[in-house]
C-alpha cells in the first residue's frame, strides 16, 4: 500500500514520486528504502525527472545512500549481483545532470569505481550501469577540475581500453577521450602514452582501411590523437600510425573530393605537421609530389576564400584556413632546406610561385579588416603566416607588404598594448593546445620580416615613420623582464631569447643605416640604459652567450653616437657595461696545439665553440665599435688594462703561428689596439713591452707598428 506502481500519466507520476521520496525520507529499514529508490531510478531511467525534483530527490537521498549501494556486495533475493551498484549508479548519473553537483567531491572520488565499471565484463544486464558511468563521466570532464581529476584517477586508460574493446558505449568512449585530449592533451600523454597509441594505431588502422564517409569522419577524429609531445616518431607503434595516416591521405587528397570532404583532409594534414613536420612524409618521388599537392592545395583553398572575401563564407571556412596557413609554412621550409630536401629545385620554384599568389590573397585580406575584428584569431594565424614568408622571402610582393607595413605596425601594438590574450585557433599557434603562447605577441612572428625590411630604404622608413622603434623598444624590455624572471639555470633556447636577439638585429640595422634617429629618438636612449644593466648580469650566463653578443655590439654601436649623453659618461652602470663589453669581446680567442706541428694556432675559445657561427659577424662589429669608442670615452684604456687585455692579446699574438690568424681577425685586433696605443700611454707601454712592434710587424699591422715607432 504505501508503494503504488508509478503512473504512466505525468502528473500522476510526479504525485507518485513525491510519495515514494517521502517514503525514503521516513523509512523505517533498508527494505522500505529500497522499494522506494526502485520505483525513484524507475523514473529517473525513463527520464520523467525535472532540475526542480532530480534536487529533491538529492536533498531526501543526499550521497550517502548511492555510496551505500556501492559498496554493497549482498543483493536482495533473487535479483543480479549488480543490483545494488546499478541502482547507485543510476542515482549518480541522475545528480551529475546537476553542474554544481557533478563537481562535487563525493563524485569525484567516485572516478575509480566508474573506471572499474568499464573495464568490467558488460552483460545485456548491465549495459544500463555503462550508460549512466558515461554520463556521470561526461558530466565530470565539463567541470573545472573535472579533467585534472580524471586523468590522475586513470579515466584516459580505462576509455582506452574500454575504446579497444569495442564493447557497449565503446564510440561514447572515443567522444570521452577526445574530449579529455582538447582541454589536457600533454598531461593524458604524460601518464597514459602506451594506451593513446594503442588508440591511434586502431583509428589510423580503420583510417586506411576505410571506403566510405568513415574515412572523412577519422580526419576530424585523428587529429586530437596526434600529440606535439612526445614525438610519434620516436616509437615504432607512432611511426607506423605515421605511415598509414601518410597512406590514407595520399589516397584521400589524390582523388576528387567535395569541400565537406577535403576540409577534414586538409585539417588532419595540418595536425600532422604541427606535430612532426616533414618527417611523417616519406623520402623520394611518391613523398616528394604528396608533399607538392599538399601546399598547393592548401593555397588554392586560401586563394579561393580570400581573394574576394565573402564575410560570411570566410567566417565559415576559418579553421581550414588557418590549416592550410601551416601546410604553407612547411612549403616555405621544404623550399628553403638544402640538405636532405624533400623536394627538387623544379618543385621548388613551382611552389614558390604558387605560394606568392596566396601570400598576395592573404595581404589583400589583411588590407579590408576592421578595428573592430582585431581580436580574432584568424587575423593573428593571418598575419604569423605572412611574417613567415616576408622572413624568409624578401624580393617578391614588395609594394603590396609596403602599403600593409602601416597595418602590421598598428595590429602588433594594438595587441602589444591590450596584452589580453585571444582564444587560439587550434592550428593558429605550433604549440600545443594548452599552450603558453599568447596570441597579443603578434610582434614574435614579424620581427624577422622587419629585420629584413629595416635593411631597405623605402620599408625602414615606412616603419620608423609609423613609430615600430617605440614600440620594439617597448617590446624589449617587456621580454626582457620575462627572461629576467626566467631561470639562470642552462635550457633550450626559448622563444623569448630568440625574441631579444631578433628585436637586436632589427635595431642594429637602424643604427647602420639611420644613425641620425638614434640621435633624436629618446627610444634609443631608454634602450642604451636597458643595456648598460643587462649586460653585466648576461656575461657569467654562458647559455645567453648569442643573446649577449648581441647587446654587447649593439650597446657598443648605440654609445658611440650617444657618446654625449650623461648615462654614459663615467656613471656606475657606464663602468660595468664597458667592461663586461670588453670581456666578451677578449675571451673569445685562445692558443692551442696546431695539429701536425709543434706550434700553436690562435682558436676559438671552448665556451665561444658552439655559439661561434652565430655570432661572429658580431663580434667582428663589436670590435669595430669598442675601436671607434676608445676615444669617445677617456676610461675605456683603463677598463682595458684592468681586463688584462693588452697584455693577453698581445701575449696571445706573439705565441701563435701569424698564418692561423684570419686576415679579419688581424684587423679587428689592429683596430682596437691601435686606438688604445693611440688613447693611453700605458697601453702603449704595456704592448711595447710585449714585444708588439715586432709581432704588430710579422702581422702586416702597420698602422700599429707606426704608433708604436712613434715617441
Amino acid at each position: 500500500a504505501r508503494f503504488p506502481a508509478m503512473a504512466s500519466d505525468s502528473a500522476d507520476g510526479h504525485a507518485t514520486l513525491k510519495r515514494c521520496l517521502a517514503v525514503l525520507r521516513d523509512a523505517r529499514n533498508d527494505s522500505e528504502q529500497f522499494a522506494a529508490l526502485l520505483l525513484v531510478t524507475k523514473a529517473v531511467r525513463a527520464g520523467e525527472v525535472d532540475a526542480k525534483t532530480r534536487r529533491r530527490i538529492f536533498d531526501a537521498i543526499g550521497f550517502t545512500f548511492p555510496t551505500r549501494l556501492l559498496t554493497s556486495r549482498q543483493p536482495p533475493a533473487g535479483c543480479p549481483p549488480h543490483t545494488f551498484r546499478a541502482l547507485g549508479l543510476t542515482l549518480l548519473a541522475c545528480f551529475c545532470t546537476d553542474p554544481g553537483l557533478a563537481g562535487h567531491s563525493q563524485i569525484l572520488n567516485k572516478i575509480p569505481t566508474f573506471n572499474e565499471v568499464l573495464l568490467s565484463p558488460c552483460d545485456p544486464d548491465s549495459t544500463s550501469m555503462v550508460d549512466d558511468v558515461y554520463q556521470c563521466l561526461s558530466a565530470v570532464l565539463a567541470t573545472p577540475r573535472g579533467p585534472r581529476e580524471l586523468v590522475t584517477k586513470g579515466t584516459v586508460s580505462a576509455l582506452c581500453q574500454a575504446y579497444l574493446g569495442g564493447g557497449h558505449g565503446s564510440e561514447r568512449a572515443l567522444t570521452l577521450l577526445v574530449g579529455l585530449l582538447a582541454v589536457a592533451e600533454a598531461k593524458c600523454w604524460q601518464r597514459d602514452a602506451p594506451q593513446l597509441l594503442a588508440v591511434l594505431s586502431k583509428l589510423s588502422g580503420d583510417f586506411l582501411k576505410a571506403e566510405d564517409m568513415t574515412k572523412f569522419e577519422l580526419c576530424e577524429v585523428l587529429p586530437h590523437f596526434i600529440p606535439l609531445s612526445p614525438p610519434l616518431t620516436e616509437n615504432p607503434q607512432g611511426s607506423e600510425s605515421l605511415c598509414r595516416l601518410y597512406k590514407g591521405l595520399a589516397d584521400v587528397l589524390g582523388s576528387r573530393l567535395s569541400q565537406a570532404q577535403r576540409d577534414p583532409a586538409l585539417k588532419l594534414a595540418a595536425s600532422l605537421v604541427q606535430a612532426c613536420g616533414a618527417e611523417w612524409i616519406p623520402a623520394g618521388s611518391a613523398g616528394s609530389k604528396f608533399l607538392a599537392l599538399l601546399v598547393n592545395l592548401a593555397c588554392v583553398e586560401v586563394r579561393l576564400t580570400l581573394e574576394e572575401p565573402d564575410p560570411l563564407e570566410v567566417e565559415g571556412k576559418k579553421e581550414v584556413v588557418t590549416a592550410c596557413y601551416v601546410l604553407m609554412e612547411l612549403g616555405i621550409q621544404e623550399c628553403l632546406r638544402e640538405e636532405n630536401p624533400l623536394l627538387e629545385n623544379v618543385q621548388k620554384m613551382q611552389l614558390m610561385r604558387i605560394m606568392e599568389e596566396a601570400f598576395g590573397a592573404v595581404i589583400f585580406y589583411l588590407g579590408q579588416v576592421k578595428q573592430e575584428e582585431l581580436q580574432d584569431p584568424f587575423i593573428f594565424a593571418s598575419v604569423r603566416v605572412l611574417g613567415a614568408w616576408m622572413a624568409e622571402e624578401t624580393s617578391s610582393l614588395k609594394q603590396e607588404i609596403c602599403e600593409l607595413l602601416p597595418f602590421l605596425v598598428d595590429y602588433a601594438r594594438k595587441l602589444f598594448k591590450e596584452g589580453r590574450p585571444a582564444v587560439s585557433l587550434p592550428q593558429a599557434e605550433l604549440l600545443s593546445a594548452e599552450g603558453s603562447a599568447l596570441p597579443q605577441d603578434a610582434l614574435r612572428f614579424l620581427l624577422p620580416a622587419f629585420c629584413h625590411l629595416t635593411a631597405e630604404h623605402k620599408p625602414r622608413d615606412i616603419l620608423i615613420s609609423e613609430g615600430a622603434p617605440a614600440l620594439l623598444c617597448e617590446y624589449f624590455l617587456q621580454q626582457w623582464e620575462v627572461l629576467a624572471s626566467e631561470s639562470t639555470a642552462p635550457a633550450p633556447l626559448t622563444s623569448t631569447e630568440m625574441s631579444l636577439q631578433t628585436t637586436c638585429g632589427v635595431f642594429l640595422n637602424l643604427v647602420v643605416t639611420a644613425p641620425h634617429l638614434v640621435r633624436r629618438d629618446k627610444t634609443f636612449s631608454s634602450l642604451m640604459d636597458v643595456f648598460l644593466k643587462s649586460l653585466p648580469l648576461l656575461l657569467p650566463q654562458k647559455h645567453h652567450l648569442v643573446l649577449t653578443a648581441n647587446i654587447a655590439t649593439l650597446g657598443l654601436m648605440m654609445a658611440r653616437i650617444l657618446a654625449g649623453s650623461a648615462a654614459l659618461q663615467g656613471t656606475r652602470s657606464a663602468k660595468e657595461f664597458f667592461g663586461a663589453a670588453i670581456l666578451f669581446l677578449c675571451q673569445a680567442h685562445t692558443a692551442q696545439a696546431e695539429p701536425g706541428s709543434d706550434g700553436l694556432a690562435l682558436a676559438v675559445s671552448p665556451a665561444y665553440e658552439s655559439a661561434w657561427a652565430d655570432i661572429r659577424e658580431l663580434w667582428l662589429l663589436g670590435m669595430q665599435a669598442l675601436a671607434g669608442c676608445v676615444p669617445l670615452f677617456p676610461a675605456l684604456p683603463h677598463a682595458a688594462l684592468q681586463a688584462r687585455w693588452p697584455q693577453g692579446l698581445s701575449q696571445l699574438l706573439s705565441r701563435v703561428a701569424p698564418a692561423s690568424v684570419d686576415p679579419e681577425l688581424v684587423t679587428a685586433f689592429q683596430a682596437v689596439l691601435l686606438e688604445l696605443a693611440r688613447a693611453s700611454e700605458q697601453c702603449r707601454d704595456v704592448i711595447l713591452s710585449h714585444q708588439g712592434t715586432e709581432w704588430a710587424n710579422l702581422y702586416g699591422m702597420a698602422a700599429l707598428e707606426q704608433c708604436l715607432a712613434e715617441q
